[in-house]
C-alpha cells in the first residue's frame, strides 16, 4: 500500500529514494551511473530537540528530530525560507528537484524536517503499538510549527537581529502525504507561512478508495487494461495450482498469504502509472497478449527488471512477519506508515465491484485484517474524524496551491476544484503522475531539477509551474507588505 513510493524510494537509494503505492511509498530510485549524492543539494544532517507530546502540559519528554538546511541561494537578511516537508519515509537530504530551481529563483533558504518516527527521528527504540501513540498528522503539524519557530529564532541570531525582529517570509512545500501536511499546516497555522504548495496532496482521507483502481484502469487504456485483467486472473489461477512456482517468478516466495502477494503485484502495476512509466508495463504486456505469449511471465519480467531493479520495490514490506517487527530497522518505514493508515488515514485501495484491474481479494476486510494483525484488535482508521478536523477536499483555507498529474490515482484523494484562494491545477499528459510539478517526467527514476523535457506535453507542466511561481511571488510579497505595515 504505498502513497509515495517515490518519496520512500529517493530516500532509499541513499538510505533506502522518495511511498509506496500503498503506492505512496515506493518510487524514485536513482538513474544508473549517477551517484546518489548528485541528487541532493545537501545531505548534511542537523538535529532539533522536539517535544514528544504537544498536547500534554505535563509530559516534557523530547526526542531528536533530523533536519537539513541549504542556504547557498539565501538572500540575507530578508530572503524567504522554503520549508520542504518530509513524509512517510527516511529524509536523507534536500533533493535537487524543481525545488532547487525555485530556491534559486526566489533567493530562498531551504530547510527540510524529517517526519517523527521515520528515518532517524525515532522517539523510541521499539515500534510496539503502545509506543506509536504519538504518531499522527496532528503531532507532525505541531512539530513543523515548533521547528519553524526554533529555526527562525536561530536565523535571527545568525543575522544579528533582535528577537523581536520581523520574521522572514516562509512558504511550505510537500508532495503526497507531505503535500497534505503542507495544506493542513496553512489551514491550522496560517500566521506561520505565507502560503503552501500541496502537490499530489491526499487531503481527503478515503476509507474504501476504489477510485484509485478505477484511475489505473482509465490510464491504462482498453488494451492494457484487458491485458492486466487477464494477467490477474491467471495469477489467481496459478496460485491455486502451484503458488510457490508463481511467487518464485516474482522473487516473492516469502509471502505466505496469497492476498499479500496479490497486493504486491497490484502495487507493481500501479507504479508504472503513478510515476510516469506506463509504457514499461503496457507495451510488452499488450504485445504478449496479441502474440499469445505467457502473460504472467511477461508481467513478472516487468516487476523484476523495472519495479525491483530500477524503482526499488521490495518484497519485505508485504511480508507480515517484517511488518510485525517492532525493532527499528531500515524497513521500519512500512510498519510506521501502516500505523498511520490503520488509525487515521485509510486510503484502502480496494478493488472496485466491476472492471477492476486488481484482485477482488484486496477488499475492505483484507485491510482491516492486516491492521488487526499488525497493531492489535480494535485498530480502525478514524477517517470521519480526520476529515472533520481538516475538511477533506472541502478544506476551508487560503493561499494553497494544489497540483495533480492526470495519470496519478492519488489525485482522487486531493482537491481538484479550483478557486481564487485555493487554485488547483491538473497537468494532463501521458506520463504526468505523482508530484510531476516538482519531480518532472518520469517521476521515477528521479530527474535532476525536475526537468519537464521528457514529459509527453512539456508545455502543460511548464504552464502550471509558471502559475505556481506567480502565486508564490504574490503571496510572498503580500507577506512582506503585511510585515512592513505592522511595524
Amino acid at each position: 500500500m504505498s502513497l509515495d513510493l517515490g518519496f520512500i524510494l529517493i530516500t532509499t537509494v541513499t538510505a533506502f529514494l522518495p511511498y509506496s503505492t500503498n503506492a505512496l511509498l515506493h518510487s524514485g530510485s536513482a538513474s544508473h551511473g549517477v551517484s546518489p549524492r548528485d541528487y541532493y543539494l545537501t545531505t548534511d544532517a542537523h538535529w532539533f530537540n522536539q517535544t514528544l507530546d504537544h498536547y500534554s502540559p505535563h509530559d516534557h519528554r523530547k526526542f531528536r528530530q533530523r533536519y537539513y538546511e541549504y542556504l547557498d541561494n539565501f538572500r540575507a537578511p530578508d530572503g524567504p525560507v522554503f520549508m520542504i516537508i518530509c513524509g512517510e519515509g527516511p529524509c536523507s537530504g534536500i533533493a535537487k528537484d524543481y525545488m532547487s530551481v525555485l530556491a534559486k529563483k526566489f533567493e530562498a533558504g531551504v530547510v527540510s524536517l524529517e517526519h517523527r518516527y521515520y528515518g532517524k527521528s525515532h522517539p523510541f527504540n521499539s515500534l510496539a503499538t503502545e509506543n506509536l501513540r504519538y504518531l499522527s498528522s496532528k503531532q507532525a503539524l505541531f512539530d513543523l510549527a515548533a521547528f519553524r519557530q526554533h529555526y527562525q529564532e536561530a536565523l535571527n541570531v545568525k543575522l544579528n537581529r533582535s528577537s523581536g525582529s520581523s520574521d522572514n517570509p516562509w512558504f511550505f512545500f510537500g508532495v503526497s502525504y507531505p503535500g497534505a501536511l503542507s495544506a493542513w499546516f496553512r489551514l491550522k497555522f496560517p500566521h506561520l507561512t505565507c502560503g503552501s504548495l500541496a502537490s499530489s496532496a491526499v487531503v481527503d482521507a478515503v476509507y474504501d478508495f476504489s477510485a484509485f483502481d478505477q484511475q489505473i484502469a482509465e490510464s491504462a487504456g482498453q488494451e492494457c487494461k484487458a491485458a492486466l485483467q487477464e494477467t490477474n486472473k491467471l495469477l489467481e489461477l496459478g496460485l491455486k495450482v502451484n503458488r510457490k512456482a508463481v511467487k518464485a517468478l516474482f522473487n516473492a516466495t516469502e509471502l505466505h498469504v496469497d492476498a499479500d502477494f496479490l497486493y504486491l503485484t497490484a502495487d507493481a502495476a500501479v507504479m508504472a502509472f503513478q510515476y510516469g512509466n506506463s509504457d514499461k508495463l503496457c507495451v510488452p504486456l499488450v504485445k504478449a497478449k496479441k502474440n499469445g505469449s505467457d502473460l504472467v511471465e511477461t508481467f513478472s519480467k516487468y516487476v523484476r527488471d523495472h519495479c525491483m531493479k530500477v524503482w526499488g520495490l521490495d518484497v519485505r514490506p508485504y511480508n507480515r512477519k517484517h511488518l510485525r517487527n517492532t525493532v527499528v530497522t531500515a524497513y521500519s518505514t512500512y510498519r510506521i506508515w501502516w500505523f498511520q493508515v490503520c488509525t487515521e488515514l485509510a486510503y484502502f485501495q480496494v478493488a472496485p465491484a466491476n472492471n477492476s484491474v486488481r484482485s477482488q481479494q484486496i477488499n475492505t476486510e483484507y485491510h482491516l485484517d492486516l491492521c488487526k494483525s499488525l497493531f492489535g484488535k480494535g485498530t480502525y482508521p478514524e477517517v470521519d474524524a480526520t476529515n472533520l478536523y481538516y475538511g477533506g477536499n472541502k478544506i476551508a483555507a487560503t493561499k494553497i496551491i494544489f497540483t495533480n498529474g492526470s495519470q496519478d490515482p492519488w489525485r482522487h484523494a486531493s482537491k481538484q476544484t479550483s478557486s481564487p484562494e485555493l487554485p488547483s491545477y491538473i497537468m494532463d499528459c501521458h506520463n504526468c503522475g505523482h508530484g510531476t510539478d516538482l519531480r518532472g517526467c518520469p517521476q521515477s527514476p528521479m530527474v535532476i531539477e525536475g526537468k519537464s523535457t521528457n514529459c509527453s506535453s512539456p508545455d502543460v507542466v511548464n504552464k502550471v509551474r509558471q502559475q505556481m511561481v506567480e502565486h508564490i511571488d504574490l503571496w510572498l510579497s503580500e507577506c512582506r507588505g503585511s510585515t512592513r505595515s505592522s511595524k
